[in-house]
């Protein structure tokens, strides 16, 4: 038996969550960052309305919202027409202002609690694998060795050796528009967050904890990652460069876009960047990626653990490659809204803004869109594959990481039914009219049924061992 049954590659917010859902079901993941330490900077600002409901379903979200900010709308395409999250079905209808380096401390000490091991300085260099698992090449702070696993996940960013090594293609298009990014001080900052959008380009500011502002936008040219070029492009588009000075980061992007054709490929598997890159259009990117690994860690976990037929992991691919599939195509959409500078482009934004204030519905629809809260996965029933559109408390009844049962009343039926398959019971209000529901451990509809007989037949088609 292998000391760890899965090597996470990345110890980014992604492979941290993973690896804790593996823990939290029973498994021994073993995590190896090829970083000695945490980055200081923060890549992601934002944790959004369907991410903070992940980190509730396992009682991590307090944390999260004593140390971030709620913003209660959001922008698409830098559009002046703003998002309202407030009217969204959650319990949190609001973006999370929360540095990513305070995210991976707290999903780090997470993990680290239910036991998981993170080696850092690791640096894997290829795998091979076969029926009986996958064989990592690792360059370690002691030398190269070799670690044998029953899968691999690859979280390990754009550039993925993991994705690299399996052989997965990564199809997609080039970048055509560049960003740029700044964590500066500032000695003239404005008033309140804002944003400029103009023939020179698209800009925001807004604060970052302990003074310093973030400064990014984009600019029809390539800007380098220099200070005078940020004060140069910033005072072009916003007729001032606020007195920004000390620099603790700079930094640029583009908007290549690229989908893995596969995310499971054997027994490697792919999540967050590894999977999917985009321009950082809304702050998806972090969340999506979490997602990601909501939706395989208890898979994994319950397979491994022998809950699950191995039929249950391939469902991986046909449910999260369309969640990436839309990410590519928003953030593309985005883009193009963000770099219409010319007239006619400024043209199409105000006709854009002008419908979306006209046609609220349409508002709304964006909303859940960038905040992953309309995500369905297949099924037969109508439900299934639902997002529970749960309160904070139904979601912590998910904290073991286990399925559970939920019916409007629990008569013997259901009782005997949760008995027999091992599962907790929990009557509450439902948002269907259906008797119950046995949901997966990631918020969704996994069978439903009006009788217990219906649900026990939904739930005897299941891949349940």
């Amino acid at each position: 038996m292998n000391a760890h049954d899965t090597v996470v590659v990345g110890a980014g917010p992604v492979g941290l969550w993973t690896a804790a859902e593996l823990a939290l079901g029973g498994g021994r993941p073993l995590v190896l960052e090829r970083a000695e330490r945490r980055s200081p900077h923060s890549k992601a600002l934002a944790v959004h309305p369907r991410t903070i409901e992940v980190l509730a379903m396992r009682g991590r979200e307090q944390a999260f919202l004593d140390g971030g900010l709620p913003v209660p709308d959001g922008h698409f395409g830098m559009l002046p027409a703003r998002l309202d999250f407030r009217g969204l079905d959650t319990p949190f209808p609001f973006v999370l202002a929360h540095p990513q380096r305070r995210t991976e401390e707290l999903l780090e000490q997470h993990a680290l609690a239910l036991g998981v091991v993170i080696r850092r300085g690791h640096q894997v260099s290829g795998l091979s694998q076969d029926e009986q698992g996958v064989t990592l090449r690792v360059a370690g702070p002691d030398g190269e060795y070799e670690i044998t696993a029953d899968h691999v996940v690859g979280a390990d960013g754009a550039g993925s050796t993991v994705r690299h090594a399996a052989g997965i293609d990564f199809p997609g298009t080039d970048s055509t528009v560049f960003g740029f990014l700044g964590d500066v001080e500032l000695a003239d900052p404005p008033e309140r967050p804002g944003s400029w959008h103009n023939e020179h380009g698209a800009l925001i500011v807004v604060p970052l904890p302990g003074g310093r502002y973030r400064v990014t936008g984009s600019a029809p040219s390539d800007p380098a990652p220099t200070l005078e070029s940020l004060r140069e492009t910033t005072k072009r588009i916003a007729g001032t460069d606020f007195g920004l000075h000390s620099p603790v980061w700079l930094s640029r992007f583009g908007n290549a876009t690229r989908l893995a054709a596969e995310y499971r490929k054997g027994r490697v598997f792919l999540a967050g960047d590894a999977a999917h890159m985009n321009f950082p259009a809304g702050g998806v990117g972090l969340n999506v990626g979490v997602q990601d690994a909501m939706n395989l860690g208890w898979k994994l976990a319950a397979v491994q653990r022998g809950r699950a037929d191995a039929a249950l992991l391939d469902t991986y691919h046909p449910e999260r490659h369309p969640v990436g599939v839309a990410l590519g195509e928003h953030t593309k959409a985005q883009t193009a809204l963000i770099a219409a500078t010319t007239e006619e482009g400024r043209s199409l934004r105000r006709f854009m803004a002008d419908l979306l204030r006209a046609h609220p519905d349409v508002a709304t629809a964006l909303a859940a869109t960038l905040t992953a809260l309309d995500v369905r996965y297949p099924g037969t029933h109508p439900l299934v594959g639902r997002r529970l559109p749960a309160t904070r408390e139904q979601l912590h009844l998910l904290r073991e990481g286990r399925p559970v049962l939920l019916a409007q009343e629990t008569d013997p039926a259901l009782k005997d039914l949760a008995t027999s398959a091992d599962l907790q019971l929990y009557e509450t209000e439902l948002p269907w009219s259906t008797a119950a529901v046995l949901m997966r451990p990631d918020g969704h509809v996994w069978a439903a049924g009006d009788t217990a007989e219906q649900l026990a037949d939904a739930m005897a088609e299941l891949p349940l061992a």
